[in-house]
């Protein structure tokens, strides 16, 4: 179940504290991989950099409106997620797409909403359309691109391999992933306690620091998509989309 794949989206190391769980309790799973799958999707969903993006999504909203924009957003970004995990592969090669150029384009989209962030830009018919609706922001931007971001789709489709993943290993995979997200949905119905403690300073400026990590991401990811299609392309061709990945 586990591989490598560009972007470093696996963790191909296992801890030497790991060692110890390989008794007979934990014979019937694999809990090194179970663990590794839960640090790679907290890594590319990154919980805990979703609350900035959720403070610029409720500028203007009603506090008592804030937890039913973080639990519209989770639930957004598990369909999406899911949705790529029970097809995301199947679409991609049908289509005959490469995991490089999905990887691509999806860090320009994560680039141009990282400058919003960090210029709080915001178009007039935007600004106008979350004056009608309040839960406009549980979409865009918080549940696509910030949680369901680029990366973890991309990490989805990778730890689901269809050529390489048994569906009890898929399972699995779906059940870390919805863990990761109650976890996410945990800290962002804590957002509030959290921004009362760091201020409206505090919050612009951890805003504008972690739109600029969110810059510097979303160029990683062009730059592992443009590596992953120069490998494919050095290739004899033919397999499946993700011999790019690996």
């Amino acid at each position: 179940m586990a591989c490598e794949a560009a972007g470093n989206v696996r963790l191909g190391i296992i801890p030497p504290f790991l060692s110890g769980l390989s008794t007979p309790v934990f014979a019937s799973f694999d809990v090194s991989a179970i663990l590794r799958e839960f640090i790679t999707l907290s890594v590319v969903i990154d919980p805990i950099g979703t609350l900035p993006v959720f403070y610029f999504a409720t500028a203007g909203v009603p506090p008592h409106l804030h937890w039913k924009i973080a639990v519209r957003a989770v639930l957004v970004a598990a369909l999406v997620l899911m949705a790529f995990l029970l097809g995301g592969q199947l679409l991609i090669e049908g289509l005959g797409l490469r995991l490089g150029s999905f990887q691509i384009a999806g860090g320009i989209v994560l680039f141009l909403f990282a400058l919003t962030m960090i210029f709080d830009s915001k178009p007039a018919r935007e600004i106008e359309q979350a004056e009608r609706d309040h839960m406009a922001g549980a979409v865009f931007p918080l549940a696509m691109p910030s949680i369901a971001s680029p990366g973890a789709m991309l990490a989805i489709v990778v730890l689901t391999d269809n050529h390489r993943a048994s569906v009890p290993d898929q399972l699995m995979t779906a059940v870390v992933l919805i863990g990761v997200l109650l976890l996410t949905l945990l800290l962002l119905l804590a957002a509030a306690k959290l921004r009362r403690v760091l201020g409206m300073t505090g919050t612009s400026i951890i805003s504008r620091v972690m739109g600029i990590i969110l810059a510097t991401v979303a160029v990683d990811s062009v730059l592992g998509g443009m590596d992953a299609v120069g490998i494919a392309r050095l290739s004899d061709g033919g397999g499946s989309v993700l011999d790019a990945a690996e």
